[in-house]
């Protein structure tokens, strides 16, 4: 489980394809300080288990459906990468509950400057609209966001200074692909009114 405060932006030092799908190489310095082989990390919010930890990276593998899900599989040399570890029992949660189970791509759209402060605009698709509300928590890119203004194919997210430098919003450009997580409580919540109704 993760909160979406992102601790570190990484960067990918190499990308190995098989058939079998693919290692990353992430370079890090703070995730990496304690965290051991077999533990979770979530990369742009998608959770993978890391590989090979030295003090300075980890390597994860990912599989042919990750892949195809998710943003990863756009990934290449030099990208910056979100980066959290798994939460603690005795973390506090600043963020919202996420998986790191990627639920759809979106599209950043674009971002405004307003002084300091910046509005971001992203695209989803028309399936993940029934888990969005106005002031409601979503995961892009595995940063925990509020969102601001709700429209029937878009969403803004007001992101503070620090957000905007401590993640990888900043070197997104119009039409990138995004990673989505919905809140999970809005999935839950689905399942049970659809066991109710039958």
């Amino acid at each position: 489980m993760f909160t979406g405060l992102v601790e570190e932006l990484g960067h990918i030092s190499l990308i190995e394809h098989s058939t079998d799908g693919a290692r990353i190489v992430v370079s890090a310095s703070i995730v990496t300080s304690d965290i051991a082989k077999g533990d979770s990390i979530a990369v742009n919010g998608v959770c993978l288990t890391a590989l090979d930890v030295t003090p300075n990276s980890f390597a994860a593998d990912v599989s042919p459906e990750t892949l195809d899900r998710t943003t990863i599989g756009n990934l290449a040399i030099g990208s910056s990468v979100n980066l959290e570890r798994a939460l603690l029992p005795t973390t506090r949660l600043g963020g919202h509950i996420m998986q790191g189970h990627v639920d759809g791509r979106g599209t950043f759209l674009s971002a405004e400057s307003q002084g300091d402060f910046w509005t971001v605009k992203i695209g989803f698709p028309d399936e993940f609209a029934r888990y969005l509300v106005h002031k409601g928590s979503v995961a892009v890119e595995g940063i925990s966001l509020t969102i601001a203004a709700l429209n029937q194919n878009d969403f803004d997210i007001a992101v503070i200074p620090k957000t905007w430098e401590m993640t990888n919003l900043s070197t997104l450009n119009p039409g990138d692909a995004v990673n989505l997580e919905a809140d999970i409580i809005a999935k839950y919540v689905e399942r049970m009114m659809q066991n109710t109704r039958a």
